[in-house]
């Protein structure tokens, strides 16, 4: 039943006019059967891990996700974002065999549940490979910090007898002599010691670029909670760091800030992967800001690997020890990817019999995209997925050992992850589509907190997640009219005038 917008007097009279049963029924006018409201959510598919991940990490995922019982989808998407930014962008894939698009397997996830989901527990046992590389980078980094430090001293040694020489030589008329000892002495510095960062959690973005200046491969945004990060961006003194993020999406964009104290940054590549959790109250107004075209310049649709699965009705007490050889396995993809060697410019292309594969399913997309009729927030999300799959088929080729070309096997599972994330794209927009259903929803499930005869005003005042605004509220009340949980009684004007108001009262049912 389509939902109404903007109730008008007549239109209410029209409701109530429905509301009414046969005078000779001896029904109360409350007393009528309500009708069950929809389904506030589209359906999505189920994360298969046989169709969805390649072998060697399909057992890991399936352990954590049992031992948690979170939804296997929330460790699916966390292992594939993480051994992404592994891969980072020292091998890119051209989709085409003559073109020269590239494309950098940059991957932003949003696991997207209620608080009692596991999400962080889910992103942790993910992404903990990464966690453990950069234990072990920082011990290799404050051990070359230590040798530096040690080197440092003795050059402030060498630099004294070095400039003492000088002067000698400057005394003898032998000037260039001199200048030739001090540019040697200074060609020979020892320079301070990067430490390899994989994982950043939070930054300003000046930091990120200074960041990603020493760490040229890419790095790795991880929250726990996303929300923060994408609220701050929507305000209007932060739109150069939204403009940085969106720049990263790609891969291999550049950046330049200048700012008075930091001076210049050129960030040569920008290469950012990121992923983090969100409660699905938080990602309504972001979706909702994208649908009306108040942030319509892409940033949700990069969230390409945004999944919500379907809240777990049960629980059980597991308790046994992790499954070693699983993460064992698990942990050695992620050493193989990192100790992939390619010189600058690598790039794989489809082979042959995958190719084919790959050209079917984008006409298809392009073809419904430019259709005109989905919505042109949806149609932005489905434009950037061949960038999404084509990254994936890359990923999933160099997990299985993989180096010259991307294969049928691969690229079929990329697919796989296409009508994945369709449906879960599809769940996400809904919060906009459908928001009526939900807030109907809750207020129905708040009926406790509000009185017997209510107005609109008196919801929006609770300031209830999706039900901010006058329109909300309407909205939600609207449904509820239709489906009889609620009556409507029109207020007469008093005697000092004014303009006609309603109130509402809840049907008189079984609870």
């Amino acid at each position: 039943m389509p939902l109404v917008t903007d109730t008008s007097m007549v239109d209410l009279e029209d409701k109530i006019g429905e509301q009414m049963p046969n005078s000779n029924s001896g029904m109360s006018m409350y007393s009528l059967t309500p009708i069950p409201l929809p389904n506030e959510l589209p359906p999505v598919n189920k994360f298969n891990p046989v169709e969805l991940l390649p072998e060697s990490i399909r057992a890991y995922v399936s352990d954590i996700a049992n031992r948690q019982q979170c939804p296997i989808d929330f460790v699916g998407v966390t292992s594939v974002c993480s051994l992404s930014a592994i891969i980072g962008n020292k091998v890119v894939i051209r989709p085409k065999q003559n073109d020269d698009w590239e494309v950098v397997p940059t991957q932003w996830g949003g696991i997207i549940g209620r608080p009692s989901m596991m999400k962080t527990p889910a992103m942790k046992s993910g992404v903990s490979p990464l966690h453990r590389m950069e234990d072990e980078r920082k011990q290799a980094y404050e051990s070359a910090l230590n040798s530096y430090k040690a080197e440092l001293a003795i050059r402030e040694i060498e630099q004294k007898q070095v400039k003492d020489n000088a002067r000698k030589l400057i005394k003898d008329d032998k000037r260039d002599l001199a200048l030739q000892e001090l540019e040697k002495f200074e060609a020979a510095e020892e320079h301070q010691p990067n430490r390899h960062r994989l994982i950043i959690n939070d930054a300003t973005v000046e930091k990120v670029g200074e960041l990603l200046n020493e760490n040229l491969n890419g790095l790795f945004l991880v929250r726990d909670e996303i929300a923060g990060l994408i609220a701050k961006l929507r305000g209007e003194d932060a739109q150069s760091e939204r403009a940085f993020y969106l720049e990263c999406f790609d891969g291999n964009g550049r950046f330049v800030y200048d700012r008075i104290g930091r001076g210049t940054i050129d960030i040569a590549n920008c290469t950012l992967f990121i992923l983090g959790g969100i409660q699905p109250s938080k990602l309504a107004p972001l979706v909702r800001g994208a649908v009306n075209g108040q942030e319509d310049d892409g940033l949700i649709q990069r969230f390409q690997l945004a999944v919500w699965p379907d809240d777990e009705k049960t629980w059980k007490w597991i308790d046994r020890a992790p499954n070693k050889d699983t993460l064992d396995r698990y942990r050695y993809v992620f050493e193989e990817l990192d100790q992939l060697e390619a010189p600058q410019g690598t790039y794989l292309r489809f082979s042959p019999d995958a190719q084919p594969l790959f050209i079917e399913w984008m006409e298809e997309l392009q073809t419904e995209a430019r259709s005109g009729e989905l919505h042109p927030a949806f149609e932005s999300h489905l434009m950037k997925m061949p960038k999404t799959i084509a990254g994936l088929a890359l990923l999933f080729e160099l997990i299985d050992g993989g180096r010259q070309e991307v294969g049928p096997l691969a690229t079929a599972r990329a697919l796989e992850w296409a009508d994945y994330l369709r449906s879960h794209a599809n769940r996400v927009y809904s919060l906009v589509s459908n928001a009526g259903v939900i807030g109907a929803k809750i207020i129905l499930n708040r009926e406790s907190k509000l009185p017997n005869l209510f107005t609109s005003r008196d919801i929006q005042r609770k300031g209830w997640a999706g039900l901010a605004t006058h329109s909300d509220v309407q909205d939600a009340i609207d449904l509820l009219l239709e489906h009889r949980w609620i009556f409507a009684e029109p207020i007469d004007t008093t005697k000092q005038g004014g303009r006609p108001s309603i109130r509402y009262t809840w049907n008189v049912r079984e609870v």
